[in-house]
């Protein structure tokens, strides 16, 4: 994910947290918070209680895969962050992938034609 699509200040993600609207999951927060840009931003927060260095890592990396993917169906002009719970550390990425399209789709951020009954829809390139 290129820099300019992410919140990086920390007063930006208490900012969003604070006053944002938020949506919970079993595996993880979104908070929402409109930012006057013409593009949407992203912040992943995963704290200590989640796990070792390792698996925090490896949660956030899955968390800003599962959104890159799907950059292209989420309205501008936002401030998104996600937060990571206790069981996001023992989930696949499927799973965490889901909770993300899940949490987005909940705040009415995507693309209604990227939302379909059973999750995320998708993407199959053939050579």
């Amino acid at each position: 994910m290129k820099r300019i699509q992410r919140v990086r200040e920390r007063s930006r993600f208490q900012q969003v947290r604070r006053e944002g609207k938020c949506w919970p999951d079993e595996l993880l927060v979104v908070c929402a918070l409109p930012n006057g840009l013409t593009r949407s931003r992203f912040g992943f927060s995963v704290s200590k209680q989640v796990g070792k260095a390792v698996v925090r890592n490896r949660v956030r990396r899955r968390m800003r895969e599962a959104v890159r993917l799907q950059l292209p169906a989420i309205a501008a002009g936002w401030d998104v962050v996600f937060i990571a719970r206790r069981p996001s550390a023992g989930a696949t990425y499927g799973q965490i992938a889901q909770a993300c399209h899940l949490a987005l789709s909940r705040a009415q951020l995507l693309a209604p034609a990227s939302v379909s009954a059973e999750g995320i829809t998708p993407e199959v390139s053939q050579r």
